[in-house]
């Protein structure tokens, strides 16, 4: 089996076992990563870009190099034969080591397989966030506002307390359009690229940023490496994600036409050069203006409008996670074509 064959499977079985099980609810790596991080920062943290850039090389490099180094073992090494044997010896020499190399190469591409599968599985989570974006609409259309507010903190950095049922909606469809990007087709995309090693390295990467990429006074120099990494690492992801959604407007009753004029109107207007792509997408997708005023613990900003029609309500969260479970498949079969095609 080729490894272009293997790696399209492993991603494929990967993101089954995503969809499957969801994320593990104790001990998950990326869990122990963001430990790991939060200690080294302890240790290094300086109001300055040098001690954010030493923190990013640190935390990004250590994941690759397991990354590259797991990749390797289990490929193993091909070991040359002495080109100095000849007659029936070389022969029999060349039948035995023409087997020993079949059963190696079936060995091989089981292990990168398994090794490519339990890192997709590991840096996924698209499974984990439609069923919150659905929990979420079902606390908001039982009234459960308390509830609802318990749970916003687990799909977004807003401050819940200063929201109501519509505001809610619209925080968690927000955060539902940037994370099916983040946490799906920017993973599958860097996969396709380049195996378990940009796997690994795209999820400490967004997950760095969403510890310290803000603009806040902790933060705001020390947290720009990670912040910008983050950006350069989700340029094509997140237009990857604009398009499928725009294809896939229909799924929910919307136009791609609309997907796609909210998207060249609107996305550049958000402070995200990445986010402002995935929720006007969305936004035209659904049919709903998404922006305005938005509460964080850090303050208020206000962010500008994306989309046409009205403010989102319940459905429209439910809607948001259809269409984000579409674009999630879509975007495996398409990270596995591209592996496979390139075998």
């Amino acid at each position: 089996m080729r490894t272009g064959t293997a790696v399209a499977a492993g991603l494929v079985l990967g993101a089954a076992l995503d969809r499957g099980l969801g994320d593990p609810r104790r001990g998950h790596p990326v869990a122990g990563f963001g430990s790991a991080a939060l200690a080294l920062e302890k240790v290094i943290y300086r109001d300055g870009r040098g001690a954010g850039v030493v923190y990013e090389i640190a935390l990004v490099g250590a994941v690759t190099t397991l990354g590259i180094g797991a990749r390797a073992a289990v490929r193993g090494r091909r070991s040359g034969r002495d080109g100095s044997r000849t007659g029936s010896m070389a022969l029999a020499g060349h039948r035995r080591s023409n087997a020993g190399r079949g059963r190696g190469s079936a060995g091989r591409a089981v292990g990168e397989i398994l090794l490519t599968a339990a890192a997709t599985w590991t840096v996924l989570g698209g499974t984990t966030l439609a069923r919150t974006g659905r929990e979420m609409a079902d606390r908001l259309e039982a009234g459960d506002v308390v509830g609802a507010r318990e749970l916003l903190p687990s799909l977004c950095g807003r401050d819940p307390e200063f929201l109501d049922a519509d505001g809610l909606a619209r925080a968690a469809l927000e955060s539902i359009a940037e994370n099916t990007s983040d946490a799906t087709v920017a993973p599958l995309f860097w996969g396709a690229v380049a195996g378990v090693p940009a796997l690994l390295a795209y999820r400490a990467i967004n997950t760095l940023d969403a510890m310290v990429g803000y603009r806040n006074e902790r933060y705001g120099r020390f947290g720009w490496a990670a912040a910008r990494t983050d950006d350069v690492a989700n340029v094509g992801p997140a237009r990857v994600a604009g398009v499928i959604t725009t294809v896939l407007a229909p799924v929910v009753g919307g136009k791609p036409a609309a997907a796609w004029r909210a998207w060249r109107r609107d996305g550049g207007k958000h402070p995200s050069p990445n986010a402002g792509v995935a929720e006007a997408s969305m936004a035209g997708a659904l049919g709903v203006q998404l922006g305005g005023l938005t509460q964080y613990r850090h303050g208020i900003e206000m962010r500008p409008t994306l989309g046409d029609g009205p403010a989102p309500r319940v459905r429209d969260l439910r809607r948001a996670v259809q269409l984000s479970e579409a674009v999630q498949l879509a975007s495996v079969l398409a990270a596995a074509a591209v592996v496979f095609a390139r075998r």
